[in-house]
């Protein structure tokens, strides 16, 4: 059994309500009928209701147990506005911006996630990541527990080829551009208990550099000694090392060979890039070249599950980020 199909059954234990901001999207139409004819979600979806349903209609995309939502039409709107106006006054917005801005799906959709009429939210086939990053951010906020929103690659080498069959945490690849010291050691804490939490790891946390045990000196390498520091301090329980090489953290003997001060007993499963090119170049490396399975971006770190898609995205893609939402939820 894969590791999807290991969530897919996770889902389908327990569905959550995902709300799909772009329903007037074919591809997400299309999606949401999988979802709900899998069983992995309850969905809702936003927009223009005669629209969507000729589009169904057209596409003979069945709309058996999908909720459509037009902002237009819904009793429930002045309550979301309310919130919308509450959660958002203090940057100054005003009631009248709020009854206005509510009527934008993106706002509806993650205020109604705020207010748990909704699971989590799923966007990003029509708005771009800064809009849907930004929005969940403002509207649904972030986790207290944590300093920074990042993201996280779930990142499966189940081919027969692969040396070991595993599952891997890559982050962050898709959002924090140069993190600073304390905003990578962020991004590491949340990342293992995201391996731990949600994918089921248990994690041995690697901060890559070029650089093993000070084997270079350079200002890169000082912020991923200084990030290995700061996670030791705050928390200890994590098996972390770094500053470490790529091979050096995921074959124990060469990191015996390279070092004698850092140990892990195993691969390490969470890799932590120093810095969003590193990261984007290396699941993109293992997922094209190595033929492993990348599922996300995923975000890590909101106060509820909210997911970005790309605007290329396929119906496939969308399906999947559905039911990691779900997951996630689940263990919120």
């Amino acid at each position: 059994m894969t590791l999807f199909d290991r969530f897919i059954e996770r889902a389908q234990a327990s569905p959550k309500r995902i709300i799909l901001a772009e329903g007037e999207d074919i591809r997400i139409l299309k999606a949401a009928s999988m979802a709900i004819q899998s069983g992995v979600a309850h969905v809702t979806v936003l927009g223009n209701k005669q629209n969507i349903i000729k589009q169904c209609s057209d596409s003979r995309i069945s709309l058996h147990g999908i909720e459509i939502i037009d902002p237009n039409e819904d009793d429930d709107l002045v309550t979301y506005a309310a919130e919308l106006h509450r959660v958002r006054s203090h940057k100054g917005m005003s009631k009248k911006d709020a009854q206005k801005a509510i009527l934008n799906p993106l706002h509806l959709g993650n205020i109604m996630t705020r207010m748990g009429v909704c699971d989590g939210s799923v966007a990003g086939a029509v708005y771009p990541t800064s809009d849907v990053v930004r929005t969940a951010l403002q509207l649904i906020g972030k986790n207290t527990a944590y300093d920074l929103v990042s993201s996280f690659f779930i990142m499966a080498f189940d081919h027969p080829f692969h040396p070991s069959l595993d599952v891997m945490v890559f982050a962050d690849c898709a959002l924090i551009i140069d993190p600073d010291a304390a905003e990578l050691a962020q991004i590491a804490i949340v990342s293992a208990d995201s391996a731990k939490n949600f994918v089921g790891l248990d994690p041995r946390v690697a901060l890559l550099s070029f650089s093993t045990d000070g084997s270079a000196e350079h200002p890169f390498v000082d912020k991923v000694v200084a990030a290995r520091k700061l996670v030791n301090q705050s928390r200890p329980d994590l098996k972390v090392v770094g500053d470490i090489q790529l091979d050096a953290a995921v074959i124990p003997e060469i990191l015996h060979r390279k070092s004698r001060s850092m140990h892990l007993q195993a691969p390490a499963n969470v890799l932590i890039f120093p810095d969003l090119d590193a990261g984007n170049i290396g699941y993109k490396l293992a997922e094209r070249f190595g033929g492993a399975q990348a599922i996300g971006p995923i975000l890590q770190g909101l106060n509820k599950p909210a997911n970005d898609l790309s605007r290329g995205c396929s119906i496939e893609d969308i399906y999947k980020i559905i039911i990691v939402t779900v997951v996630q939820a689940q263990n919120l």
